[in-house]
């Protein structure tokens, strides 16, 4: 038994795939407007149903209302209304340029859906990372199955009750289950896979994938290195790092998961954030109201699990397993072969790792694998440029933390073991279509005349011409506009040529 639409009842999966897949022959989800309709509908939803989802995401996550608005719907809103101004311009043709040999055809890469699209989302942000890349599958036209995260109950139940009540029900369907279901809904044929979630199921839903050659997305994540010098305001560097720390108590795919700075930069560093954690948190950041909570008691376990070492905490360290509270903590003196320096935090402790400059901290970073992430603070613009040019990561931001992500022109993804394949804005379009590749001709016979140099019987003289016909030359500015001024001048030729048939023809009559 599961849940699809908000209805429980026993489930066959192949079923329902196939069924999906004959709504997308149909050839319902194609029509631009269509498209459009449904985005708006999500758009809709989002804004009359905010209350209940600010709700659910307090009982996942004890969530504030300040920041599921800005992290999880106003964001989402955005996401939706970037694709309504832009869609009709990402979904339109392009019209590449063209070698001589093809300057009377037409050659453009056209933008097909995939089909059947799976989406599994993740528990941190259960709302935007299951509904940021279905905004790209419904824009491109693709049927979606989208499969929340249990661990976020709530919110997947309320995604699988208000979701049928404002799009189409033949063309997107919520699943709800644990990891029996996921595991079967990943022995089915789909023609795309969006996964958000760790490295290690993100491997599994890999394979998966390759039974059916389906190409996939992987929103994975990983360690996010944050290198801080002595040439950055640290006053500024350190509310930006403790920001992007412990928002959604550090339980983001990008949040910043260590520091990489000198002992000097390091005690400035605490002293600072002592003092920023107290004015945003209080003296209790237990009692905050904007502070949120741990997901379940085996996420708590285990982040308390790297706190055993009580001498490396310099702030915070205070845990409450009743109410999956652990404070904003910082460890210093962290060595590189400690715990908490081999699996990805998602929690709110921030170890700080000594280096003594920018080649040691880049030495660091590429022992490791590469991050969804990385953070530089420095007022060096030598260093920030020798970081970025000999390190390789997901994004990068620097002088800030988490927000290059709301930046909708550039794409976010991992690479290597935080991921692959990229979305936002017009990324995330194109990750859910096929650019097919077209070559359109006609029986002109002028083109033909110039192509028949293929044909056999072959000779010297034939393939000469065929060779520099098909020779790469640089662009020259215009010679897009040759096809046109090659048709005006047959137009011209042929003008001339019937004026002079008609006077041979008035002649003969006389």
């Amino acid at each position: 038994m599961a849940q699809i639409n908000g209805k429980t009842m026993a489930v066959n999966y192949a079923d329902i795939v196939q069924s999906t897949r004959d709504t997308f022959f149909s050839g319902k989800t194609r029509p631009l407007e269509w498209r459009i309709k449904q985005l708006k509908q999500m758009l809709r939803m989002l804004e009359e149903c905010t209350p209940e989802i600010i709700s659910a995401l307090a009982s996942d996550l004890r969530r504030s209302k300040f920041e599921s608005m800005i992290l999880e719907i106003d964001y989402t809103k955005q996401e939706i209304k970037h694709m309504l101004y832009n869609i009709k311009e990402f979904s339109a043709p392009e019209k590449p340029s063209k070698a001589i040999v093809n300057i009377l055809d037409g050659v453009e890469i056209r933008k097909d859906p995939y089909g059947v699209v799976l989406v599994i989302g993740a528990w941190n942000y259960p709302l935007q990372l299951a509904m940021a890349p279905m905004i790209g599958a419904i824009a491109a036209g693709n049927c979606v199955i989208l499969k929340p995260s249990e661990i976020a109950q709530a919110t997947a139940n309320l995604l699988a009750e208000i979701i049928p009540k404002y799009l189409d029900t033949e063309s997107y369907h919520v699943i709800i289950g644990g990891i029996s279901e996921t595991t079967e809904l990943l022995k089915q044929r789909f023609d795309y896979i969006f996964y958000t979630g760790s490295t290690n199921v993100g491997k599994i839903v890999r394979e998966a994938a390759n039974k059916f050659l389906t190409p996939v997305t992987l929103e994975l994540g990983g360690k996010s290195p944050v290198y801080i010098d002595s040439t950055a305001n640290i006053q500024i560097a350190a509310k930006r790092v403790l920001w992007g720390k412990y928002i959604n108590a550090g339980q983001t795919c990008i949040a910043p998961d260590y520091i990489l700075c000198s002992t000097e930069v390091q005690n400035k560093f605490v002293t600072e954030a002592k003092k920023i954690l107290k004015e945003w948190y209080g003296e209790n950041p237990k009692e905050s109201p904007d502070f949120c909570r741990i997901i379940n008691e085996n996420h708590f376990h285990r982040i308390k699990n790297y706190l055993l070492d009580s001498e490396k905490i310099a702030v915070g360290g205070d845990c409450d397993s009743t109410e999956k509270y652990i404070s904003p903590t910082i460890l210093i003196d962290v060595k590189p072969t400690d715990k908490i320096m081999q699996d990805e935090i998602f929690g709110p402790i921030l170890p700080i790792v000594n280096v003594d400059n920018a080649y040691e901290a880049i030495r660091f970073i590429n022992s490791r694998e590469k991050p969804l992430a990385l953070y530089i603070f420095s007022g060096n613009k030598g260093n920030v440029s020798m970081i970025l040019n000999n390190t390789s990561s997901g994004g990068v931001c620097v002088n800030d933390t988490m927000l290059h992500v709301a930046v909708e022109t550039l794409p976010f993804g991992g690479v290597g073991n935080s991921g692959m394949g990229a979305y936002h804005g017009k990324y995330t379009y194109d990750t859910f279509v096929h650019k097919k590749g077209c070559l359109i001709k006609d029986f002109n016979i002028i083109g033909e005349k110039l192509a028949a140099c293929r044909y056999p019987p072959y000779n010297d003289t034939k393939l000469s011409m065929l060779i520099s016909l098909v020779a790469k030359r640089p662009d020259v500015p215009g010679v897009k506009y040759i096809p046109y001024l090659i048709l005006f001048g047959l137009g011209v030729v042929a003008t001339i040529g019937f004026k002079a048939a008609m006077k041979v023809q008035k002649t003969a009559h006389v």
